[in-house]
């Protein structure tokens, strides 16, 4: 099992708890985060050496990645896996699981990289590299189908997760907020990069409704102490050190459910506030020369998943040079003011959750148990 980042490492949790309810006593070997690991994966390289996004910044990665993948391909066929199942990290796990599926190891990978949004031709690679794949998403079966390729669609495992989740009242009890107060959570991404692009617009945003409303209480979780110590010099370094913002370590969810608004950068972030029935603000940057690039690959006219999902501006989105204080500042204060526009989003993304929410981990499972029981 391959997984290049916190959310692949998370899914990846629950597919090998669901494997090993299948089959106790099998062995699990690959790369994979504190989850997996503790699951029962044998790690044997650091997850988060292959955290890296943008078409840019993985330029200066790219003799480690090829190192890390070479040594990775070389343990594998040593290993002769019954299968191997790179989950998500396209970039990195589809290139290990051409190499392995050329020596007749089975392959499977999930979670589809997003071919209907852009570069859709890479259609053709995945179908050299992949045995069968596993989407999250209903429309994403038609277009392996069509290409030739074995698919199978598990729903989304967030969608499993948050159809039970935390209310806002409970949310706000577990977080001690009072349960009249108005609440924005800011969630300016997972990796350091992303805090180091997101973070300082952020804050400013966060500056200006706190100019405007004092009132207001601001929620940031972070998931690891590298990003939580990025975001706070970087409260220093605003004069923001003194906002009403409770940073979190993890609790995510909670934070997102005790919100009224959730300001987040493009990202599973946004389905999460959308799964949870919270009106989200989506904003991404990313480096100029990464940012023209893929606007000239881009296939779809939305950026975050509530909106691809209902194919309609859902959400309001702001992408590079439209993601300023100014733009964010009165979107989110728009939402904050309009308790009917923000009752109608709640709605409309429960049919987002219930198109979704269909036991990822266990449809996995059923995929990927035919490989483990062959001969």
């Amino acid at each position: 099992m391959i997984a290049g980042e916190a959310s692949g490492d998370t899914l990846g949790e629950e597919i090998i708890q669901a494997l090993l309810r299948r089959f106790p006593g099998i062995r699990l070997v690959g790369i994979g985060g504190p989850r997996m690991i503790g699951a029962g994966l044998e790690s044997w390289h650091d997850q988060e050496r292959l955290a890296v996004r943008g078409l840019v910044e993985v330029v200066h990665r790219i003799p480690e990645l090829l190192r890390i993948r070479k040594r990775l391909v070389k343990q594998l066929i040593a290993a002769a896996p019954k299968v191997v199942i790179g989950i998500d990290s396209p970039d990195f796990t589809l290139g290990v699981e051409r190499r392995l599926k050329r020596r007749g190891i089975p392959t499977v990978h999930c979670v589809s990289p997003t071919i209907w949004a852009w570069r859709a031709r890479r259609i053709h690679g995945i179908r050299r590299a992949v045995s069968h794949m596993l989407t999250l998403f209903p429309f994403e079966e038609k277009l392996y189908r069509d290409a030739g390729v074995e698919v199978t669609c598990i729903g989304h495992p967030l969608a499993d997760t948050l159809s039970n989740g935390p209310t806002q009242d409970v949310a706000r009890e577990q977080l001690r907020i009072p349960a009249g107060a108005r609440v924005v959570a800011i969630l300016p991404g997972s990796r350091q990069h992303e805090i180091e692009m997101m973070a300082p617009t952020f804050i400013e945003v966060a500056k200006r409704l706190h100019a405007l409303d004092p009132t207001l209480h601001f929620l940031v979780p972070l998931v690891t102490r590298p990003t939580r110590l990025l975001f706070e010099e970087r409260l220093y370094r605003q004069d923001a050190n003194e906002l009403p913002i409770s940073m979190l370590y993890g609790h995510a969810h909670d934070a997102m459910a005790a919100a009224d608004v959730v300001l987040a950068a493009s990202g599973t972030a946004t389905l999460e506030a959308a799964l949870l029935g919270r009106p989200v603000v989506i904003a991404y940057r990313v480096v100029s020369l990464t940012f023209r690039i893929a606007r000239m690959m881009m296939q779809t006219p939305f950026i975050g998943l509530p909106n691809i999902l209902a194919g309609t501006a859902l959400c309001p989105e702001f992408l590079q040079d439209d993601a300023t204080p100014e733009n964010l500042t009165q979107a989110v204060l728009n939402l904050l003011q309009d308790k009917r526009t923000r009752t109608a989003l709640s709605e409309q993304f429960v049919a987002i959750r219930e198109q979704l929410a269909l036991g990822a981990a266990e449809r996995a499972a059923g995929a990927i148990a035919p490989f483990i029981e062959r001969k």
